[in-house]
């Protein structure tokens, strides 16, 4: 039996999905599967990523959705976006060809985001009993991680795609260390105490 081909498939503006995929990778490899990572296309053009001062993208190969298919399984790298997807991944400013967009000043054709590039496979269910898992990068602990996976189920299940999350069965040390405060949840707790303890309420 050959080994499972698995795509690891990424947005990153600015690097840090880029180097979580890498140490992804190592872990499919390590696992016995064999693993490539991908890109999906940039949507934004070169002029406005520069007024964003996003580095030149990594040099790993574009995907295109036709692709998809030879794989047996996908890991996501998606960096949050208000606890979703970036435009990149799913939101189509596509309504028409000659549809322009006014960003930052600067009127610019939208090119097509990548998931709603899929359509035909999703009409002939290529990707169904395939199997994903995502991994997610955000700009502050608990800034959407949880939410942007939960909202790429959707996606994942429209395509028949089979969702594999982390589980605890081999991270539950990592998983529920309570050795630091994590998240806006953890001040929720932290700051009432605090102020109880110093006598301030």
């Amino acid at each position: 039996m050959s080994s499972p081909r698995i795509a690891i498939i990424i947005y990153s503006m600015y690097g840090h999905i880029a180097k979580l995929a890498e140490s992804v990778k190592e872990g499919v490899i390590a696992a016995g599967g064999s693993a490539k990572i991908y890109q999906i296309p940039e949507t934004l053009p070169d002029e406005i990523l520069a007024k964003m001062h996003a580095p030149p993208k990594p040099d790993y190969p574009v995907i295109s959705v036709d692709q998809l298919a030879e794989f047996d399984g996908f890991l996501f790298g998606i960096p949050t976006r208000y606890g979703n997807f970036p435009a990149q991944w799913k939101v189509s400013l596509v309504a028409g060809a000659r549809r322009r967009h006014v960003v930052a000043g600067d009127l610019i054709t939208p090119r097509q985001a990548f998931w709603d590039a899929t359509g035909q496979l999703w009409a002939t269910g290529a990707l169904a009993g395939k199997f994903a898992a995502v991994f997610v990068s955000t700009g502050t602990p608990g800034g959407g991680q949880e939410a942007t996976i939960m909202n790429s189920l959707s996606t994942l299940v429209h395509h028949g795609i089979v969702y594999v999350p982390l589980g605890y069965s081999r991270t539950f040390t990592q998983l529920s260390t309570l050795t630091e405060i994590h998240g806006g949840a953890s001040l929720l707790f932290f700051l009432p105490s605090f102020f109880l303890y110093r006598g301030l309420i």
